[in-house]
């Protein structure tokens, strides 16, 4: 099992990929430093701060509650079943419209259908 903190800068370094960001760049928008930002990425800080993730969250249009329960802080109400594969979807499609939501839900009912399995 991966441990949280190690969730959580994977997610981060997809997050800021799928985005097209530097480091540096989001060291820009957010006033967070660029090294605090590679320390989160390659799981060397393990209880990163509340208000770190909530800047995080917003930059990359991301769910707090998600940052949260990735950095291993306890969080209320999260649903249920949000499963790590949900994480990184999240990461990777944040940015999809509802058009596109609707298609990708579309072709992925008509593979199961199919009888064939991605996983």
């Amino acid at each position: 099992m991966i441990e949280d903190h190690k969730k959580l800068g994977e997610f981060l370094v997809a997050a800021r990929k799928r985005m097209g960001l530097s480091l540096r760049s989001v060291e820009e928008a957010t006033e967070i430093s660029n090294a605090y930002l590679s320390q989160l990425e390659n799981a060397r800080i393990k209880s990163p701060a509340p208000v770190i993730l909530h800047k995080l969250a917003k930059h990359y249009s991301v769910p707090y509650s998600l940052l949260m329960e990735l950095a291993g802080h306890p969080v209320a109400d999260l649903a249920e079943g949000f499963s790590e594969s949900s994480a990184r979807i999240a990461a990777r499609f944040s940015d999809v419209t509802e058009e596109e939501e609707d298609e990708l839900a579309g072709y992925l009912e008509f593979i199961r259908s199919r009888g064939k399995s991605l996983r």
